[in-house]
């Protein structure tokens, strides 16, 4: 209990009871040195991206700590009480998570996350069934780890369907069953997208899904503890659940296989034969201790969470879009927004702020930990491939910003980040249509030598009469994206575009 109270009071200290202003705190206070370090040392920016990940609970760290300290032991070692001890903990860990999706406990599998989760039901039950079925049906918009297995298995001389989204980001129900065909083995649709947060017909999916003996694959990695899910009713086959999104470790997850009517499934790697032969390898056992209690925890508190992640969701959305115009919030919004039956989920909200660049906002809102799509993508300097497949413009695809509300965000925190943004927004237009009498003069950021192709090539920053309002055009990029745009803001000048080679 003591270590709960500790851990509670550094959320508290870090966030401020009072909310952001705690965190703006004069120069000297931010700046202090460490006694016998003689290192510098700065707060934390407020925290809004909880789809890449989230805070342990404290809860879930005192179920863990006895598991790293004492009870050691392996537990697949069944000739002592060390292993026993063990053991036991797993299978309660086990019990705990097949409870928050209506599962038997026999049916759970713990493996390091979402992203093996995924790979094992896709490849897993492609390769087990490919002498009869060689189909797969899955979306444009689904995680990245999700699309790559399929176009491995492209590789190898399956066919995939990728099937399309609407506007909204849903799937039409039609198209589906269009594509369902006599050898299809899997189909693997996600149930809450993890950049533009819209849920997908889960139930609808699955009862046509089993009404075509076609098995059901959902990666509910962003679901999984923030919404209902019941994989009997939803008629769930194969579902792939992720520790650290749920206020658990990193490193740890789960995948569901539906034992009747029985899911087989070819294991990806080989060993010991543990996790009944489809998952060889020690299980965790205090990571797993602490998924079960992540899963226990996120059970307790689903409907409480919801709701008031619900209302910081509103207030944000309401906020920014009243002070700000030419905000698009993309997916549906009839699948954000608050509702009593949790048929969506409200915390991530991804909006495109017309005539701003996407990554000069974040380095302007350098106090709010941010992002512009997934975390597993964000060195891309591509626009999101989910934002193209709900047809959302280029230019606007790059202004885009995902916000995360969690368990732990707070009012204040949620005021100070629509603050800060609709300050930086209406700044960072200003800026680009500056009028022409005050652009900046030209200016050389940055100029590097190569040999490609024959040609010396560098990074130039300009302002010429095709090129108006002081925007920054970068010819040929030798730099990161992010060095780019923070040198062209310490200058005043907005980053509009990005050639990585230069013409020929």
């Amino acid at each position: 209990m003591l270590l709960l109270l500790r851990r509670v009071a550094t959320l508290r200290g870090a966030r401020g009871l009072a909310g952001a202003p705690a965190r703006r705190l004069s120069g000297a206070a931010r700046r202090h040195e460490k006694k016998g370090l003689g290192e510098e040392s700065t707060l934390r920016p407020l925290y809004m991206d909880v789809q890449a990940t989230t805070p342990l609970d404290p809860r879930v760290l005192d179920s863990m700590l006895p598991y790293l300290m004492h009870y050691y032991g392996n537990p697949h070692s069944r000739t002592h009480a060390y292993g026993w001890e063990s053991e036991s903990a797993m299978e309660r860990a086990r019990q705990q998570v097949a409870s928050l999706i209506g599962a038997d406990p026999r049916e759970i599998i713990f493996t390091s996350g979402a992203t093996e989760s995924n790979n094992l039901a896709i490849k897993g039950v492609a390769r087990f069934y490919k002498s009869r079925k060689k189909h797969i049906i899955t979306t444009q918009t689904e995680h990245k780890c999700v699309l790559d297995s399929c176009r491995y298995l492209e590789a190898e001389g399956f066919r995939v369907t990728y099937l399309p989204v609407k506007r909204n980001g849903l799937i039409d129900l039609k198209e589906l069953e269009d594509a369902l065909q006599p050898d299809t083995s899997l189909v693997s649709i996600m149930t809450v997208n993890n950049e533009i947060g819209v849920k997908q017909p889960i139930s609808d999916i699955g009862q046509i899904c089993s009404s075509r003996k076609v098995f059901f694959h959902t990666d509910a990695a962003q679901a999984v503890g923030k919404i209902p899910m019941d994989v009997n009713d939803m008629k769930i086959d194969l579902m792939s659940i992720s520790g650290h999104k749920i206020y658990g470790p990193k490193g740890v997850g789960a995948i569901y296989i539906r034992r009747r009517p029985r899911v087989r499934l070819e294991p990806l790697q080989s060993g010991g034969g543990q996790e009944r032969g489809m998952r060889s390898g020690t299980v965790p056992t205090p990571l797993a201790v602490g998924l079960g209690a992540a899963c226990e925890v996120s059970q307790q508190e689903m409907e409480y969470d919801y709701k008031r992640i619900s209302v910081l969701a509103d207030r944000l959305i309401t906020k920014i879009m009243t002070e700000i115009p030419d905000v698009v919030m993309n997916g549906d919004p009839e699948h954000h927004y608050p509702d009593t039956l949790f048929l969506n989920y409200a915390g991530c909200i991804n909006l495109s702020f017309a005539y701003v660049e996407g990554e000069s906002l974040l380095m302007a809102l350098k106090d709010v930990a941010l992002s512009s799509g997934s975390a597993c993508t964000s060195a891309s300097l591509e626009p999101s491939y989910v934002l193209r497949a709900i047809g959302t413009d280029e230019d606007l695809a790059h202004s885009s910003i995902r916000f995360g509300i969690g368990r732990f965000t707070t009012e204040e925190e949620v005021d100070y980040t629509v603050q800060k943004c609709i300050q930086h927004v209406k700044r960072l237009r200003e800026m680009r249509f500056e009028p022409p009498g005050q652009q900046n003069p030209p200016l050389t950021l940055a100029t590097t030598s190569s040999q490609v192709t024959g040609s010396t090539y560098g990074t130039i920053i300009e302002n010429t009469p095709w090129n108006p309002g002081g925007r920054v055009l970068i010819r040929y990029c030798l730099l990161p994206r992010q060095l780019l745009n923070y040198l062209a803001l310490q200058r005043g000048y907005m980053l509009r575009s990005v050639r990585r080679h230069p013409p020929r």
